[in-house]
């Protein structure tokens, strides 16, 4: 009865209009009644593009794809194996399959999301560079991958037809190829089947991927945007319906799904990049196509969540907070900087919603800007100060050269992680307490409780469970609310608390006091049952404990307060790439009676 109880409230939380529409999704496809399972489409053979009639200079050099961040894919003759899953190398063998018929998670796939990702298309991307640099057989060899695709994925059968947000992609990549090479106005008749073929495939379903609330509705609406005004332009009556559709969708997306502070529905730093990505492809192909600009409403929250993206990332290094959901994607990947290098997507936002660079000097993140022929704008940049996303539920505290964030529960929408309270500190633009990633949808059921779990994040766990109820692979119950928050400075510091309780009665609130050189939390801790562990996931290195202070003869850790039944450094994970986990040390503190937990981290000023 806990259990139902559970999932009514749940339910009340996510919107009767949301589950009604995955529902009726749902229903229709198990029914074959949903109009998507009638559609038809024959995909072309080519050529999609042609050799671009001048080259460029001083730009930048091609970037090199790379698979989920970190996984290479060699640009040349032969194309990859599209049912191949590069992650565990295994082959799915639905290829004839219509995509409806494809179960979500396969055993025998594993994570899907290996198979998918090379059918982004990011790569057609590197391919455009290379032309405009001069490369003679790049655009040959383009037309080789698109077409061998397209043999290898008839319309509407296999795994890469499955989701309408990979098909989505699609259709910006190869819309950013076409601004690239300059072939936005003269494409090819095959060009325009392709993608007529896909945005078909889209269009039924943007029910479901706004029942969702996540970047799904924002992903699929940009491709409806961008994909219908094409079409319409070069004679496909139906692209004036979908473009329609698509501006309909991205206006409602974007006034529902971004706060006015510019907090996400996603709490995650890479959803967020990758929903201004699609913002800011739908824009240049609108400026591109002289189309009708979007609302101001419209407008004023992609700006809010240009600055929001901006606050969270270091411009010395482009890191940010490892929070939330990260499942690899990197929409607009013009230049050779690392997976994790926010500062491209984040200077692009700012200089298309906000008018203004995102930094001051000149650096990689110019780049997209050089390859789009986008306008550079003058210097009016205000480095990012202390300050709260209160809609989002994230406290950002700046002292010196450390930069840290809170995360405190502000759920409108479905929280991805049970990290309340979680407290990450960066200095120098280095994770010195990181959070741990989320690794993969679709590994071990260990693996799957973990990395989203409470344990997994620097903060406090009682009794050994969650701090909310695991309801599904993406779902939890009992949605925690702060109960307090207050940010400001004092003669100590800059100084942050937050806390909350939990549905079983546990306690937790948390005092954070940053200065140049050390970092104080305070945590009381009460309302449990048998005991609480406080965490702290240490920066990689070779940490000692000796006594109650850990170190790794650079920054220490020490922690006092109530006798602690239990303080030992152990070995945890940690996921900074999608896929990819690596071992860390964990600093675990348990303490078994109500009382307030010191820990103190110090560096060098």
């Amino acid at each position: 009865m806990r259990r139902f109880g559970l999932m009514v409230s749940t339910a009340r939380r996510l919107g009767a209009p949301s589950i009604a529409r995955v529902l009726a999704y749902r229903v229709g496809l198990r029914t074959r009644l949903h109009p998507v399972c009638w559609i038809h489409a024959v995909l072309p053979q080519g050529p999609f593009f042609s050799t671009p009639a001048s080259h460029v200079a001083s730009v930048a050099a091609p970037f090199t794809p790379k698979l989920f961040g970190w996984i290479d894919l060699p640009l040349g003759d032969v194309p990859p194996d599209w049912y191949r899953n590069v992650l565990t190398g295994l082959r799915v063998s639905s290829g004839d399959t219509p995509w409806w018929d494809i179960p979500d998670f396969d055993p025998a796939v594993r994570d899907i999301k290996g198979v998918w990702e090379a059918s982004r298309f990011d790569w057609s991307l590197a391919f455009a560079q290379h032309a405009l640099c001069g490369d003679a057989r790049a655009i040959e060899q383009l037309n080789v991958w698109i077409a061998d695709w397209c043999k290898s994925n008839p319309a509407y059968l296999g795994p890469n037809w499955k989701c309408g947000q990979e098909t989505s992609l699609r259709v910006l990549h190869l819309a950013v190829t076409a601004i690239l090479l300059d072939q936005v106005d003269t494409p090819s008749v095959a060009l325009m089947d392709l993608i007529e073929a896909h945005v078909q495939r889209v269009a039924p379903t943007v029910s479901y991927a706004v029942g969702q609330d996540n970047n799904h509705g924002t992903s699929e609406a940009s491709a409806l945007f961008v994909g219908g005004t094409w079409l319409a332009r070069n004679g496909r009556t139906r692209g004036t319906r979908w473009a329609a559709m698509g501006r309909r969708m991205l206006e409602n997306r974007v006034a529902h799904l971004v706060a006015p502070d510019g907090s996400f529905a996603q709490h995650s730093v890479n959803y967020h990049r990758m929903m201004l990505d699609t913002l800011c492809i739908a824009e240049l192909w609108r400026h591109r196509q002289q189309e009708s600009a979007f609302s101001g409403a419209f407008y004023e929250r992609a700006a809010a969540a240009a600055a929001w993206l901006r606050a969270l990332v270091h411009p010395a290094t482009g890191d940010a907070p490892n929070v939330g959901a990260n499942d690899g994607a990197r929409l607009i990947p013009l230049t050779d900087t690392d997976y994790r290098d926010y500062r491209p997507a984040a200077h692009l936002a700012c200089v298309l919603f906000m008018k203004e660079r995102a930094w001051d000097h000149e650096g990689p993140w110019d780049d997209a800007l050089r390859w789009l022929r986008v306008d550079a704008v003058t210097p009016d940049t205000q480095s990012p100060q202390t300050r709260l996303f209160d809609s989002g539920g994230y406290a950002t505290l700046r002292a010196g050269r450390a930069t840290a964030l809170l995360r405190y529960p502000r759920f409108r929408f479905r929280p991805a992680h049970a990290d309340a309270l979680h407290l990450d500190l960066m200095i120098d633009g280095l994770c010195h307490l990181p959070d741990a990633g989320s690794y993969s949808y679709n590994a071990e059921p260990e693996w799957l409780l973990y990395f989203p779990g409470t344990a997994c994040h620097n903060t406090v766990q009682f009794d050994d469970r969650d701090q909310m109820p695991r309801l599904g692979r993406f779902l939890y119950g009992d949605w925690l609310q702060t109960d307090s928050i207050d940010l400001g400075h004092d003669e100590h510091g800059v100084r942050c608390s937050a806390a909350y309780h939990d549905a079983q009665g546990a306690e937790h609130r948390r005092e954070v006091v940053m200065t140049d050189a050390q970092l104080t939390v305070r945590d009381h801790v009460s309302g449990f049952t048998r005991k609480a562990v406080l965490r702290w996931r240490l920066k990689q290195g070779s940490w000692q404990l000796a006594g109650n202070r850990a170190t790794n003869g650079t920054c220490s850790l020490d922690v006092t307060g109530a006798p602690f039944t239990r303080l030992q450094i152990v070995t945890g994970w940690e996921s900074r790439y999608y896929g990819v986990r690596t071992e860390m040390q964990v600093l675990e503190v348990e303490v078994e009676v109500p009382c307030i937990i010191q820990s103190s981290y110090t560096w060098a000023p």
